[in-house]
C-alpha cells in the first residue's frame, strides 16, 4: 500500500527545515523496488485490515524515496555528501540542497588539481542544479581554500562545476540535450534561464565533443556549399557519409579554395590518406582541391546538381519560349506548366498528363528539351562504366544538335567531368550526394529554428551540437 500524500499546498505546509521536505518528497515517491520483491508469480491479497500481502503470506516491502537518497545513488560527489534538502527561505518554490565535505577527505587545487590542506572557507556560493517537478534545484556549497603547494592559496575544486560556472554540470549537460529538440529560446523559457545560459552550455558540450571525438577510418566524405545569410554568404560544409557513421566533420566560412584547403590541414595526413571517395558538385574550387590533396581518391559528382542544372535549363527555355508566344499573340499552351515540365514523367497529376498529352506534336522547343533530360535519366541505370559512357557521348552528341542553346551548355559542362560521372558507377553506386541534401536540409532545419544567430561562432556551434554526434561529458546518471 503506498503512503498517503497529504492534499494541501505545497506552499502551505508548515516548514520543518531538519525533516519536512526529505519526509514529502519520500511520501510523493513511495514505492516497491522491484529488486526487493522475491522472483516467480505474485497475486496480492488483501488480509482482514485492508492490509496487502503476497500470496506468501508477507507483507509485500515498501521503500521511502528521499531526494537526498536519489541524489546519492544518481548524482553522487567523491568526497561530498549532501546534508539537508529544503525549501529556501527566501523564494517559494525553490529547493536547496546543502552539501558539506565528507569527514577526513582534503580538498583539490582548483589550477593544477593537486591535493592540499584547506585553511579556511569562502562565502556560501550556489549553483543551479537540473529542475524537480518544475521546482528550480540549487546546490549550496562554500568552497574551501586549499593551500597549493604549486599554486599557492586558491579555491578548490569542485566536481559538480565547472570553474566559476553557476550553474552544475548535470543542469548544463540537461539544458544542451534540450536544446538539441528545441529552439534555445524555448529552452530558455521553460526552465527560466537566460538565452546566453543555453548558449554556453550548448558550447561547452560541442568544445568538449571537439576535443574528445575520434575520427577513426574516413572512407567517404561529401562536401558542398550552404547559403546561410543574406548577401551571397556561402558556408563549406564537410562531411563524413560512410554507411555506418554520417556525421558533420567540418565547417568553413567561405567557398573558396584556400578554405577547402584548411579543412585537410586539420584533419592531418593520417586521415586524409584513409579517403577513397569523395562526392561533391562541379564547383570549380572544390575540384581543383579534391584533385590536388586526394590524388587516390575516387572523386564522384552528384546526381542532385546534375539534375538540377538540367531543369533550370529546360525551365529557361519554357520562359523564352512562352514570352515569344505572348509577343506573338498565339495561344498560351505554357500558361502554367512550369512544375509539370520539372516533374518526372511518373509524378505528373491527371492534369498535367493531359495537357503534356496536347503538346506532343506541338514540336515546341520546351517539350523537346524536357524529353532530352527525360533521356538522361536511362544514364544512372547503367551497371557498366564502359556502356554509360557510350550513353553520355551518344546523348551529348544528340542535343550538341538540338539548337537549345542552354541544354547545349549544360551537355558541354557534362562532357568536361565525364570521368568524374563514370566514377559513380566504379564505385558501385554506393556513393551519392542524397546523403548530402539530406544532411543539408538538417542545416537548414537548425538554423530555420534558431531565427537567426547573432554570430558565426553560435551558428558554427549549433550546426555541430545537432550534426557533428559528437561525445558527451560522461555523468553518473543519463536523464534521458
Amino acid at each position: 500500500m503506498r503512503a498517503a500524500v497529504s492534499s494541501a499546498p505545497l506552499r502551505s505546509l508548515p516548514h520543518r527545515p531538519a525533516q519536512g521536505w526529505t519526509h514529502l518528497l519520500g511520501a510523493c515517491l513511495t514505492g516497491p523496488f522491484p529488486s526487493m520483491i522475491p522472483q516467480g508469480r505474485r497475486r496480492r491479497v488483501k488480509s482482514g485490515a485492508g492490509q496487502a500481502h503476497t500470496s506468501f503470506g508477507k507483507p509485500a516491502p515498501m521503500h521511502n524515496i528521499t531526494l537526498k537518497t536519489l541524489l546519492n545513488r544518481m548524482h553522487p560527489n567523491k568526497g561530498f555528501v549532501y546534508t539537508e534538502v529544503k525549501e529556501s527561505e527566501f523564494v517559494e518554490e525553490v529547493i536547496e540542497v546543502s552539501i558539506r565535505p565528507r569527514k577526513g577527505s582534503q580538498g583539490c587545487c582548483g589550477q593544477c588539481g593537486r591535493v592540499g590542506p584547506a585553511y579556511d572557507h569562502l562565502a556560501e556560493r550556489r549553483w543551479r542544479f537540473v529542475p524537480v517537478w518544475g521546482w528550480p534545484v540549487f546546490l549550496v556549497y562554500a568552497l574551501r581554500r586549499i593551500d597549493c603547494v604549486a599554486c599557492g592559496p586558491t579555491a578548490e575544486k569542485i566536481p559538480w562545476a565547472t570553474g566559476k560556472m553557476r550553474m552544475a554540470n548535470a543542469f548544463r549537460l540537461y539544458l544542451a540535450r534540450w536544446a538539441r529538440l528545441l529552439s534555445w529560446s524555448q529552452v530558455a523559457d521553460c526552465f527560466g534561464v537566460g538565452w546566453a545560459d543555453v548558449y554556453g552550455s550548448v558550447k561547452w558540450v560541442v568544445d568538449y565533443g571537439l576535443k574528445h571525438r575520434v575520427l577513426g577510418a574516413i572512407q567517404a566524405i561529401g562536401v558542398d556549399e550552404i547559403l546561410v545569410a543574406r548577401g551571397r554568404r556561402f558556408w563549406t560544409l564537410v562531411y563524413q557519409i560512410d554507411a555506418g557513421c554520417r556525421r558533420l566533420l567540418w565547417v568553413g566560412h567561405d567557398r573558396t579554395a584556400d578554405t577547402f584547403q584548411r579543412f585537410f590541414d586539420q584533419m592531418g595526413a593520417g586521415v586524409c590518406a584513409g579517403i577513397r571517395y569523395v562526392c561533391s558538385d562541379m564547383w570549380g574550387p572544390y575540384l581543383a582541391v579534391v584533385r590536388e590533396r586526394l590524388t587516390g581518391a575516387l572523386h564522384i559528382l552528384d546526381r542532385f546538381h546534375i539534375r538540377k542544372n538540367q531543369n533550370q535549363a529546360v525551365d529557361e527555355i519554357r520562359r523564352q519560349e512562352r514570352r515569344a508566344m505572348a509577343e506573338a499573340g498565339l495561344d498560351p499552351l505554357l500558361k502554367k506548366m512550369r512544375w509539370a515540365f520539372l516533374k518526372r514523367r511518373q509524378n505528373w497529376t491527371a492534369k498535367e498528363r493531359r495537357r503534356m498529352r496536347e503538346l506532343e506534336g506541338s514540336n515546341l522547343r520546351s517539350f523537346r528539351a524536357f524529353l532530352l533530360v527525360e533521356a538522361f535519366q536511362h544514364f544512372w541505370t547503367y551497371a557498366s562504366p564502359t556502356w554509360a559512357g557510350k550513353f553520355l557521348d551518344s546523348w551529348c552528341r544528340r542535343v550538341a544538335r538540338s539548337r537549345l542553346k542552354p541544354l547545349k551548355k549544360v551537355a558541354r559542362s557534362l562532357k568536361k567531368h565525364r570521368h568524374l560521372l563514370l566514377n559513380y558507377f566504379l564505385a558501385k553506386k554506393e556513393i551519392s550526394g542524397g546523403v548530402i541534401e539530406g544532411l543539408n536540409n538538417k542545416v537548414k532545419l537548425t538554423l530555420r529554428k534558431g531565427y537567426g544567430f547573432r554570430t558565426a561562432t553560435a551558428r558554427e556551434v549549433a550546426l555541430f551540437h545537432v550534426l557533428g554526434k559528437l561525445p558527451e561529458p560522461e555523468l553518473t546518471h543519463e536523464f534521458f
